[in-house]
């Protein structure tokens, strides 16, 4: 991935978004997604701010390709809610562990068919 288009289109992709989901949830029209991929246009400041914050995804990866895709931020808090979902789950028993672990998995799936229903609309 070699431009900002490519990474655009690749990370878009990969989180699920058409051009015309990210384009509604940044307030842009779906022309201004398109051009930016296919590298049409130089891209405004406020344009990418709108869209890593949408994708939760590092501006300097987008712009240049440097450093990692997601947003360091965001694999913190990640990781801090991994670490105390760990904390919580070791004290449970191991039929506990299973229920815990199937009820986020269920949850996981309803949240995810509710996301796309909302791209959809």
């Amino acid at each position: 991935m070699n431009t900002l288009g490519e990474r655009l289109n690749y990370v878009r992709k990969k989180k699920g978004f058409t051009q015309d989901s990210l384009a509604e949830s940044i307030g842009v029209s779906r022309g201004v997604i398109f051009n930016l991929e296919k590298n049409k246009t130089e891209p405004q400041t406020i344009v990418i701010n709108a869209i890593c914050q949408i994708l939760k995804i590092n501006k300097d990866w987008l712009i240049s390709g440097a450093g990692e895709m997601e947003d360091s931020r965001e694999a913190s808090q990640s990781a801090k809610i991994l670490a105390e979902l760990y904390e919580v789950a070791k004290s449970l028993s191991e039929d506990e562990q299973l229920y815990l672990l199937d009820t986020v998995k269920a949850l996981k799936q309803r949240l995810s068919r509710e996301t796309k229903n909302e791209k959809n609309v």
